[in-house]
């Protein structure tokens, strides 16, 4: 028996509500358990809701939990390689040398452009637009206050340059999210998204390119103090490029995600050794170097936080890595929330929610992918969290894109053209607030201006309406 519409919106509007609260009293923090907290209760909810009024088995619940977390670990484990690669890719100096030589091509005429495709690189290699905002954004947010340009077109940049970089990044935890919860592998749907990603990301630099011709002046100073800082603390070399291009054969070879992770770990970790040796030294806490330092330095580095002092505080942040333990809490939410999608589905409120609000859409294509758009949207103003809605949003719509037998990247590549790039701007979501309070511009101001973020959901639509690469199983 498929519950009533009704009864299906109490667990999802407890969760609206517990997330809204989370969210009021521990703001960025809301990840750290807050969150999976209000996931578990409401799971325990909607269980309870299902037996107490429908009689529904508890093995029913408890064996659609148990598959949807068998479904995500896989990702689990990829998530836990991805912070042994942010960790040694820092350290070894590929992530630093790689700023170096990119931050110096900034001409004040092109300063839009170059800072969106700096933030995109930087983005791509770190795998977190946080940390790109955070660190080489306010640098160039300073960087483009001297050169005259508004608060709102700066920002603007920043983050469409940022949260493209992170959406077809591997070391992305929402892009290994998305792909994992829609059950995708991780390149194959990082490949698919291409199709609506780069047209997205080419319109948007043509914008910032011809809004930056008529600006003028020099941040000189600014970039020579941020260059000192990373060429005083890493051995900046060329060589280290050889780990990137590396990674990239294999990823273009096809080869499974977890090996090319782990070989390029591997080997930044092998650079770490030869071009970073005091740097190791540095973070096992030692005042000399010895084999087993190297060695205690090396494991830090890929399994726990790692800090290391620039002279330039907006580069501390950018250089401290989190290793394996960093990646902790976004295991935490997946499990968490993979519960609230198994029972959710389990006790067929999900079918009776989809049915009842998108049901006259997705008897299309369009329409089944413009459902999923909006839902993604939708649950991002109502959860106030980019993680919740594409996990939920994929749960959602996994069954029907099932049966119209549409192939899995379709819906993963959905989930991010809109929950993943929207978050950031809606004030109240844990993604707009935190970057409005980092770079110190308001949503509203820097909303109109990130125009990757605002194209990325209609291309996704536009794309199903023409349907190019769209296939039935």
């Amino acid at each position: 028996m498929i519950p009533s519409p009704v009864i299906s919106m109490i667990p999802l509007l407890a969760l609206v509500i517990l997330l809204s609260c989370v969210i009021t009293v521990f703001g960025s923090d809301a990840l750290s358990g807050a969150s999976q907290i209000s996931l578990l209760f409401s799971t325990a909810l909607c269980i309870s809701l299902s037996i107490l009024i429908y009689r529904t088995p508890w093995a029913n619940f408890e064996n659609a939990i148990q598959e949807n977390i068998k479904g995500t670990s896989v990702a689990l484990l990829i998530l836990l390689i991805i912070g042994a690669l942010s960790g040694s890719w820092m350290v070894s100096g590929i992530v630093p040398t790689l700023i170096y030589y990119g931050i110096q091509i900034i001409h004040p005429d092109y300063f839009l452009f170059t800072s969106c495709i700096i933030c995109a690189v930087v983005s791509v290699m770190t795998g977190s637009s946080w940390t790109t905002i955070a660190t080489i954004g306010v640098a160039l947010l300073g960087i483009g206050k001297a050169l005259g340009f508004s608060d709102g077109w700066i920002a603007g940049a920043i983050i469409s340059g940022a949260y493209f970089g992170d959406k077809i990044s591997p070391l992305s935890d929402t892009t290994v999210l998305a792909s994992s919860a829609a059950r995708t592998q991780l390149f194959t749907h990082i490949r698919y998204m291409m199709l609506t990603t780069i047209p997205s990301i080419m319109i948007t630099l043509i914008i910032f390119l011809f809004a930056g011709f008529a600006q003028e002046g020099s941040g000189a100073q600014d970039i020579a103090v941020y260059l000192h800082g990373l060429d005083s603390t890493f051995y900046i070399s060329g060589w280290l490029m050889i780990v990137p291009v590396v990674t990239g054969f294999l990823i273009y070879k096809k080869v499974p995600s977890l090996i090319t992770l782990f070989v390029s770990a591997l080997m930044a970790s092998v650079m770490a050794i030869i071009f970073q040796p005091d740097l190791l030294v540095q973070i096992a806490g030692e005042e000399t170097g010895n084999g087993w330092t190297i060695f205690k330095g090396i494991f830090i580095t890929l399994y726990g936080s790692t800090s290391l002092d620039t002279g330039v505080e907006a580069l501390n942040e950018l250089v401290s890595t989190g290793g394996m333990s960093g990646m902790m809490d976004t295991i935490w939410l997946i499990l968490c929330a993979m519960c609230f999608g198994g029972a959710m589905s389990a006790s067929g409120m999900l079918k009776s929610f989809l049915r009842a609000i998108f049901s006259r859409l997705m008897h299309t294509r369009f329409g089944l992918v413009l459902s999923t758009v909006l839902n993604g949207i939708f649950l991002n103003l109502a959860t106030g969290d980019q993680y919740v809605s594409i996990i939920l949003t994929a749960a959602m719509f996994r069954e029907k894109y099932e049966e119209e037998g549409y192939e899995p990247r379709l819906l993963s590549r959905s989930c991010e053209d809109s929950a993943t790039v929207v978050s950031v701007l809606i004030p109240w979501n844990t993604c707009g607030m935190t970057q409005a309070s980092v770079l110190g511009v308001a949503t509203v101001v820097y909303f109109p201006y990130c125009f990757f973020n605002l194209i990325s959901p209609l291309m996704s639509c536009l794309h199903a309406l023409v349907g190019w690469k769209i296939k039935r199983r």
